[in-house]
């Protein structure tokens, strides 16, 4: 099954379609190998790009989520929606008999799985957050989608079909409640292309922003190589492996796989200088932890000279790191202007940098995104960004960029 051809079928000629997806063979393992763990990556990475590379703005206020936290709540975003897909498709099955139809929990599956496709194409609007209303279009849509559907997985009498919609919708937004509710709790009270592998460009009023999608090309082909070998361990009768398998496959596209644990959180302190030029440091502090199976470390310092001050923080996502990479702003390149304001994110060899400055010195914010998932950020009040360019450089990225991770 061709995925862009097969979107393009379920959005454009429903009906048709449908009946061919009832008839075809599947597994819960195939459908989220095929589908849905592809077009679930479709918001959680958009959101992550819109709300901490692009952030919000309006009426002279603008805010943008940390970068640490928005990778954070990009991975469980994208987490808790497989589990939704699965939870919603549950209990379409249950309410068939009610609306006279015939239960068929694979059937369910493929309704929820592919009904949703509208919806999760939709996310890749959150990449400006301005944009955001037309993902809910879209998601009205995958209503629609699974109207038609009901009556042929589900073979529910057409006049019931209307009803059943509407209770599967409330759970559904149910269901999302409680995503955002639980996505809140863990990150501390916020929730919110081609496919050859091109660049996508998309223009703003502030600025054009484009997007190397090739990540996700060569995630799904890390992805189609771990369903081979799951589909061969179906074949021997192993169900050990295959549930690893498509463990595995999670893993490859939230860029967990391999389990990698982060950098002692004391090596990282050791990078940070004990000043430089005129600053010196007043604190520095080094912490790691984790939740969920993901583990991090962070080291940070702050550093003062009269009423100019700078923080520098150094942090490895560990598992996530992969993630960062996939995440969309490690290749994405924006150049924006706007009433004294710079802010551009472009490419330094193999890092992404991300800088925004007032022209008077006053305010300066730098990241560094290493190709290894590392990132080191420096924030500076009445500081320009040259020299804040200076203080990033002044830690040693290449050994950042080359070291090795304790084995998981």
């Amino acid at each position: 099954m061709q995925l862009v051809q097969r979107a393009q079928d379920i959005l454009f000629k429903p009906k048709d379609t449908w009946p061919q997806i009832a008839a075809e063979a599947a597994t819960p393992q195939s459908l989220y190998r095929d589908w849905v763990l592809i077009l679930a990556a479709v918001p959680a990475v958009a959101g992550f790009v819109g709300l901490s590379v692009m952030g919000v703005g309006g009426f002279g206020f603008s805010y943008r989520v940390p970068i640490v936290s928005g990778l954070v709540h990009m991975v469980f975003s994208y987490l808790l929606s497989l589990g939704m897909v699965y939870l919603l498709a549950l209990l379409v099955n249950a309410l068939a008999p009610s609306f006279g139809g015939t239960p068929d929990r694979l059937a369910a599956l493929k309704l929820v799985a592919y009904g949703s496709t509208a919806g999760f194409a939709g996310g890749v609007f959150q990449l400006l957050p301005s944009l955001s209303a037309l993902g809910l279009l879209c998601g009205v849509y995958s209503i629609y989608l699974v109207y038609l559907g009901l009556p042929v997985l589900m073979r529910t009498p057409p006049e019931k079909s209307a009803g059943y919609t509407a209770v599967v919708v409330v759970a559904g937004i149910v269901a999302g409640l409680v995503v955002g509710a639980v996505s809140g709790a863990v990150l501390g009270g916020w929730s919110s292309g081609r496919p050859d592998g091109g660049a996508v460009t998309i223009q703003s009023p502030g600025g054009d922003v484009t997007l190397d999608t090739s990540k996700m090309e060569a995630a799904a082909k890390r992805m189609e190589a771990l369903g081979k070998r799951m589909e061969e361990a179906q074949a021997k009768g192993d169900s050990a492996a295959a549930g690893k398998a498509l463990g595995d496959m999670m893993g490859a596209m939230a860029g967990a796989t391999g389990g990698a644990k982060p950098m002692p959180a004391a090596d990282l302190k050791a990078l940070l200088p004990e000043g430089f030029g005129d600053f010196k440091r007043s604190s520095v502090e080094a912490q790691s932890g984790g939740a969920m199976g993901i583990q991090s470390s962070s080291a940070r310092a702050r550093y003062g000279n009269g009423d100019k001050a700078v923080s520098l923080d150094i942090t490895d996502m560990g598992s996530l790191a992969g993630m960062a990479g996939l995440a969309g702003w490690a290749h994405m390149t924006l150049d924006k202007e706007t009433d004294g304001r710079v802010e551009r994110v472009f490419k330094q060899g193999d890092r992404t940098v991300r800088e925004e400055y007032r022209k008077d010195g006053s305010r300066a914010e730098m990241t560094v995104l290493l190709p290894n998932g590392v990132i080191v950020e420096a924030k500076g009040d009445q500081v320009g960004i040259e020299q804040l360019r200076g203080i990033i450089n002044g830690v040693d990225l290449n050994k950042l960029a080359t070291a090795a991770r304790p084995p998981s």
